[in-house]
């Protein structure tokens, strides 16, 4: 294993080693500052390249240090994005970890058309062509985003979790609030499958095993996409 891959996402990092497109079992931390959980990751093995996916805005010190730990670092941009080609009016709108899912998605299923739900404290949906070309995408509240702005933008709702069941009504403002909440995502998600019937559907991101075990639809569920179009990208620079 000589690359160490990271994801920093809003509210959770994950990092793995990978030898060429190859990866390890993904490393979890929620509360461990990205740096301190980085050097202890690297304290036995020197990376040759760190490949790295932000969305949150990290300090310049941040990358300063973490050149010291790898040979090479490669941050995911839009200079990264190839093979994948941006057809959107807006280069911005192609983040880091979505160039990255972008990659291994269209390596994954080459030849196809591709929708990515990506579930995490915003729901992602991308459309990616049977050529690679990012066709555009969707942003919207994720599922936790969806409760807990419930509870902070009135004075009497609760701040309820993810229910494992859910009614078709709620009989209770508990279950009128689990009930909508998670039907009003599964609805939005089946409108997209169903305007999209011949696409490959990918479910990726920390929700996506619980919509996937609710949705009525056919779809593939794929751990660590992210991580997976970042050991591309490693691969691809390690070979210039």
């Amino acid at each position: 294993m000589k690359n160490l891959l990271i994801d920093i996402g809003n509210t959770s990092l994950k990092a793995a080693w990978s030898n060429g497109v190859e990866i390890d079992d993904a490393i979890i931390c929620r509360d461990e500052k990205p740096l301190a959980f980085i050097r202890n990751i690297v304290s036995h093995k020197r990376p040759e390249i760190i490949a790295l996916s932000t969305i949150r805005n990290m300090e310049p010190d941040f990358f300063t240090e973490l050149e010291t730990l790898a040979d090479r670092v490669i941050v995911a941009g839009t200079s990264s994005c190839r093979p994948i080609k941006n057809l959107s009016n807006s280069p911005e709108i192609l983040a880091p970890d979505r160039i990255c899912s972008a990659l291994a998605a269209s390596d994954l299923f080459p030849g196809r058309d591709i929708a990515i739900f990506d579930f995490g404290t915003a729901l992602s949906v991308d459309f990616i062509s049977s050529n690679k070309e990012f066709i555009g995408g969707n942003i919207s509240p994720g599922l936790t985003s969806r409760l807990r702005s419930l509870n902070q933008y009135t004075q009497q709702l609760p701040l309820l979790t993810p229910p494992e069941e859910i009614k078709s009504l709620g009989e209770t403002t508990t279950s009128a609030i689990e009930s909508g909440v998670v039907l009003g995502l599964i609805f939005e998600i089946e409108g997209y499958i169903r305007q999209y019937p011949n696409h490959i559907h990918i479910f990726t991101g920390g929700d996506a095993i619980y919509f996937a075990e609710k949705v009525k639809k056919p779809i593939f569920v794929v751990y660590n996409l992210v991580l997976m179009g970042l050991a591309r990208i490693a691969e691809n620079y390690a070979k210039v």
